[in-house]
């Protein structure tokens, strides 16, 4: 037992966890029958075989005439890290502290709506609700707040509370601990817990995800509390990363995650100077070189598209032959606008564009989604003391849900899928892949921002991406 233990270092940190239950286990039978030890020696033949191996990637196996230029895992990771994102980082703080704006990007022509009719609010001026308000009791007698805020997706580590996380959840819950009811006060401190506020949100964003009109809200019983009490307390928590945009009180039955109708995503793309598109390549002349190598192997090995077993075959004994081609490194903007455009308006299972999701949550009505908008174009940042500002591409999705992490993986695959220049429902068609391998993994966590969320009916005429 105590050279396997000392073995463990050269374990994969994937097999550390393995190992160490089964010396737990060949521990136990040791001490119970040491005679017995040999017999169970098949739970140490797994680690043996590991040992000093490097671990494997097991891409997924596209059969499609555009596998030869198109990325694998590895290579669409490192396309999509390797550029200036502090620059889009610099840029949502920017708008987050209100010296800039995404119309910027887009001109003036861009108007965004963000009145929401169906959502009655409270007024003071209101006799109908003044005089129900004096005779609620029991669970309608509580307030409830609406409040829009923006935060930097790079202050904080997410959304969701975490313990030893600065994350905006835990922020805000904390900032609204003074309005806690005395009754419901009382009631944490005797559990031994903080007082502090409890909030529902639109939808939770991941580490690095900018927001820039994030809808949550905030109940108590406490009837002296007033929205600029409450926005006040939130801006003082922590300036300069979160700023709330307006509070005000609605009625009991709003939540802002189930009202919600639609969602709004912006990723922004920061392009290097050598990604000059040059419209041209849609045209697939860029993509002739991967054809010829296509050619080349078939009169070399005898290989046509005949069935899954011989591309995979080929794939395997010859994969350093396609790595040593050149796949591309520029891609279209227009041809990321037309796959996308292809995913509007239909109603859709998005499970292979999702990840980290429960088993619950993998098929059926739960991973559908219906976009109403999705579009990609080419801006510029705003100019700065550093200089000009850097060229982007700007990609606009609108959904009335949006599954973990289903945007970034949209965005990072349909990147991929213009850079081999696939065909214009090549989005779609991998809905029907096997395994989630088959789309790229996700793009970085700077580029995304949610825009705003709407509890009103989606009007197209009001985008960032204005329809040709």
């Amino acid at each position: 037992m105590i050279i396997i233990t000392d073995r463990l270092v050269c374990l994969p940190k994937n097999l550390q966890n393995l190992h160490l239950r089964k010396s737990a286990k060949l521990a136990s039978i040791g001490k119970r029958n040491p005679r017995n030890l040999h017999q169970h020696h098949y739970l140490l033949l797994p680690l043996m075989e590991n040992l000093g191996e490097k671990e494997k990637h097991v891409h997924y196996n596209h059969t499609d005439p555009w596998r030869y230029a198109r990325w694998d895992a590895r290579e669409s990771y490192q396309f999509m890290y390797s550029r200036p994102w502090q620059q889009v980082n610099d840029f949502y703080l920017n708008a987050v502290n209100g010296s800039l704006s995404l119309l910027a990007l887009f001109g003036a022509k861009t108007f965004l709506d963000h009145n929401d009719p169906d959502i009655p609010e409270v007024s003071d001026n209101n006799e109908l609700w003044s005089f129900a308000s004096e005779h609620k009791s029991g669970r309608w007698a509580r307030v409830t707040f609406k409040i829009i805020l923006s935060y930097h997706g790079g202050s904080f580590d997410g959304w969701q509370k975490q313990p030893g996380l600065k994350t905006v959840q835990s922020v805000i819950e904390g900032s609204l601990g003074d309005f806690v009811d005395e009754k419901k006060a009382q009631l944490l401190k005797d559990k031994g817990f903080p007082v502090e506020g409890c909030v529902a949100v639109a939808g939770r964003t991941d580490k690095g995800v900018t927001a820039l009109r994030q809808v949550c809200s905030f109940y108590t019983w406490r009837k002296d509390v007033k929205p600029r009490d409450v926005g006040g307390a939130i801006n003082n928590a922590a300036p300069g990363s979160l700023k709330v945009i307006s509070v005000s009180e609605v009625s009991r039955t709003f939540h802002p995650n189930f009202s919600a109708k639609w969602r709004r995503y912006l990723y922004i793309f920061p392009l290097t100077d050598k990604e000059y598109v040059d419209q041209n390549c849609e045209n697939g002349d860029c993509f002739q070189s991967f054809r010829c190598n296509q050619k080349h192997d078939e009169l070399q090995y005898g290989y046509a598209d005949s069935n899954e077993d011989n591309i995979q075959n080929l794939t395997d004994n010859n994969k350093d032959d396609f790595e040593t081609g050149k796949k591309p490194e520029k891609f279209s903007i227009r041809r990321v606008d037309q796959l996308l455009r292809r995913l509007e308006g239909k109603l859709l299972s998005y499970k292979l564009y999702a990840r980290d999701t429960k088993a619950s949550r993998n098929v059926g009505p739960p991973t559908e989604c219906f976009v109403y908008h999705a579009r990609a174009a080419e801006a510029r940042l705003p100019i700065t003391d550093h200089g000009e500002g850097r060229r982007v591409m700007c990609i606009e999705l609108v959904a009335n849900r949006f599954l973990r992490k289903m945007v970034r993986v949209l965005v990072a695959t349909s990147i991929r899928e213009a850079a081999a220049g696939a065909e214009g429902d090549a989005l779609l068609k991998l809905m029907d892949a096997t395994c989630r391998r088959a789309t790229a993994p996700p793009a970085p966590a700077d580029g995304l921002c949610l825009v705003d969320v709407g509890y009103g009916e989606f009007d197209p005429e009001k985008c960032l991406i204005r329809k040709e």
